[in-house]
Order: C-alpha cells, then sequence, then structure tokens
C-alpha cells in the first residue's frame, strides 16, 4: 500500500459558523479572519493504491457551479486534483473506488461533472465504484431545510444514476475491512452517518478527519461548528475519539486545515490537546 495527499483547491468560509458558539477572540488566534470575517480552508484527498485498487477519499468541490455560487467561497488553487492525480502517473479513468465520506458539495462536488453538451451530468471517474451509506445517502437526497444548501442534487443523483454507487454496511459505529487495511468510524453529530476512515499503514493508524475535526483549530471539545446538525452530539463523539486517538497514538490527517496536514495528540490537565503538526512527507 502507498498514501499520497492530493490538494483539491483552497476555499473559505465564516470563522464564526465554522467555530460555533465560540468567541472570535478566542478561535482567530488559530484560524485568522480577513476583513470578511473568512478563513482559509483546504479541500484534501487521500489517494491510496494497493494492488489493482485505487482508492480516492473525497473529491473536492469540483468545477460545474455556476460563477455565482463559486463567488461565495473565495477558490483558489480550484480544479488541481485532476493535474495532481496526472504528477503521480494516473489519470481520472484509472480510480476504482471513490470513498465519499459524506455528499456536502466540498466534499463530492468534484466526483460530478457536466456532460460535454452541458445539458447534463455524469460521473468523473466513469470505471470508478462510488462508496456510500444507505442512511446518510437517504438522508442527502431528503435533505432537511438547514442543509438543503449543502446537499445539491447534481452532485448526488447522477453517481445512482450512472449505476456506479454502492453502500458501505453500517453495524455499530465501527466496520472493519472496508478495504484491505482500512476501517470506518461512523459518527452523526455533524451530519447523518459521515465515515471517518481508519488507515492502518507502515505501523501507524492514519485517520482522515473529514468534518469531525476540521483544523487543529477544532481540537478542544467545545469548537463545534455551527454547521453541525446535531452539536451535542458531535461533542460526545469527538470527545471519545479524542481520547482514542490519543491513547491510541493516531496520525490525523486534517482535510480542511489550510496550514497544518498532520498533527498528533497528547494529553493535558486542560483535556486533549496538539502534541506535534507536521506534513504527510515528513512522517511516510
Amino acid at each position: 500500500m502507498i498514501i499520497h495527499p492530493l490538494n483539491t483547491g483552497n476555499f473559505k468560509l465564516d470563522g464564526g459558523a465554522m467555530f460555533g458558539v465560540v468567541p472570535k477572540s478566542l478561535w482567530q488566534r488559530t484560524n485568522p479572519a480577513d476583513e470578511n470575517n473568512m478563513c482559509d480552508w483546504s479541500m484534501r484527498s487521500l489517494l491510496i493504491e494497493d494492488g489493482d485498487r485505487l482508492i480516492l477519499i473525497d473529491t473536492g468541490i469540483g468545477d460545474k457551479q455556476s460563477e455565482k455560487f463559486f463567488s461565495h467561497y473565495y477558490l483558489s488553487d480550484h480544479n488541481s486534483l485532476e493535474p495532481n492525480l496526472k504528477k503521480l502517473g494516473y489519470g481520472m479513468d484509472d480510480i476504482t473506488d471513490v470513498f465519499l465520506t459524506h455528499l456536502h458539495f466540498d466534499h463530492c462536488g468534484g466526483a460530478i461533472k457536466r456532460t460535454k453538451d452541458g445539458e447534463g451530468f455524469e460521473p468523473v471517474f466513469k470505471n470508478a465504484t462510488y462508496w456510500s451509506t444507505e442512511k446518510h445517502w437517504k438522508w442527502a437526497t431528503e435533505p432537511n431545510q438547514r442543509e438543503k444548501a449543502s446537499f445539491l442534487k447534481e452532485n448526488i443523483l447522477p453517481i445512482e444514476e450512472s449505476g456506479q454507487l454502492k453502500f458501505i454496511d453500517r453495524v455499530g459505529d465501527y466496520t472493519t475491512n472496508v478495504f484491505n487495511n482500512f476501517d470506518v468510524l461512523f459518527v452523526d453529530g455533524h451530519t447523518e452517518s459521515m465515515m471517518i476512515p481508519h488507515i492502518h499503514y507502515k505501523d501507524k493508524t492514519l485517520v482522515f478527519m473529514a468534518d469531525l475535526l476540521p483544523s487543529v483549530g477544532h481540537i478542544p471539545l467545545p469548537y463545534v461548528m455551527g454547521y453541525d446538525t446535531r452539536p451535542l452530539v458531535t461533542l460526545d463523539e469527538k470527545g471519545r475519539f479524542l481520547a482514542n486517538a490519543t491513547d491510541q497514538e493516531f496520525v490525523l490527517f486534517l482535510e480542511h486545515d489550510s496550514v497544518n496536514e498532520c498533527c498528533t495528540l497528547q494529553h493535558t490537565e486542560k483535556g486533549v490537546r496538539l502534541k506535534d503538526t507536521f506534513q504527510f512527507s515528513d512522517l511516510f
């Protein structure tokens, strides 16, 4: 197995929304905001080479939305997924599996593109199986009013229509052997049945954090996003995960932290806190 971090672009989101009830005077220490109160965020993916499988975890925001839509998010280094794959000697058609942690647009938008005539939509990865969960799929295709703007039907429905969609069975909160050396933790605070991959790699457990922990600035327990549908559930899930990740010395891969690619944790008198930050290549 070989793992590669991939950048799909950066964007901006409101700092207050990203940190919920935490005052700006506290969160801006780790995530400084611009004059519009917007903070920089990354959209990282992971590419896993494992035998005849080429697994992509999340896809970024994609390029099919309108100019007006993109103007809200101040995109930079946009659409870098394909050239970054090419640097590794791969094309879009080489991907065998697309694992979507959840179906918010900044995690799955790059999975679907417009057809050549511009009239419809089709999968970007035509030879891949797209993986979600039945509970989350139902949640996303019958969205509540709070999340409706994040679940865009053009990002989601074409996956099923293509025949490339498969579901990962959820039995309890942890499923093993989804792929080789690849387990999944299910969490429900941010959105229903978000999947957090745990990848056993070079004697370490590498955890793709998705939106359970967007950045190192979110490590203290009360630092929960305003986007989370069930913040009290997030508090419980996050607390249990952070304690276990510290005890087990997990390496956390941060999808959204614009500065820090990976981190480790430590126990302190104030609770679990940051230990080290580093680039993926520094450790692996």
